[in-house]
């Protein structure tokens, strides 16, 4: 099947057609209306070097807030406030940190600057967020990704000290929780995540939460 190759208009195909492993389409741009239009039909950029390469993978990969899993050890920092926790107070040193943090089997890292310049646009607009954990005023871990109604799109965390990240994503989910939020897509599969909870469903059924999200 071929892969298709986008033009100036933010248009993307069926997410049917997508190859087996998930890819659509290619090329484009990162222009916030690009990518909010995109996540609206369930797909996301995911590349290391140009030219750009939007997903949709099946089956995808899923967290729900009800099925969250906080391990004893989080729960103890969790008890004692181990960390201060914040929202929306430093996305972009969030997203700097995420892109410095390599991971195995990757030999760049697919946050690229153009990603970073694309989604601080995007938490300018009110669309991507934040959450940090501090340990003596320093930033120690945190994620960031899209919020979209009741749907939260996590996009990547970090970690400078042990269990930050955990604590941060624990504390967030909270937070998500309160404002009904009923679906993170999670993308694609990792071991990390899976500890939490996270599901691989068919991406039929995660389509579905998008018109009860957008």
């Amino acid at each position: 099947m071929p892969i298709f190759a986008l033009s100036d208009a933010p248009y993307f195909p069926p997410v049917h057609l997508a190859e087996p492993d998930g890819l659509l389409a290619i090329g484009g741009d990162l222009t916030p209306q690009r990518i909010l239009h995109a996540y609206s039909k369930g797909i996301f950029p995911w590349y290391e070097t140009p030219p750009v390469l939007w997903w949709s993978p099946d089956p995808r990969f899923v967290l729900f807030p009800d099925e969250f899993r906080i391990s004893k050890t989080v729960r103890s920092l969790l008890n004692k406030s181990a960390f201060h926790f914040t929202i929306n107070q430093a996305f972009e040193k969030v997203i700097r940190c995420c892109q410095q943090v390599k991971r195995a089997g990757q030999e760049g890292t697919w946050i690229t600057d153009e990603i970073v310049r694309s989604y601080t646009e995007l938490h300018q607009m009110g669309y991507a967020h934040s959450a940090e954990v501090w340990q003596n005023n320093e930033l120690v871990g945190g994620l960031y990704g899209i919020r979209l109604g009741t749907l939260f799109c996590g996009e990547s965390m970090f970690s400078l000290v042990s269990n930050a990240s955990r604590y941060a994503f624990a504390r967030y989910m909270d937070q998500l929780k309160k404002e009904k939020v009923q679906l993170i897509d999670c993308q694609v599969y990792s071991e990390y995540l899976e500890s939490m909870g996270a599901r691989m469903i068919d991406r039929k059924a995660f389509l579905q939460y998008l018109p009860q999200s957008l």
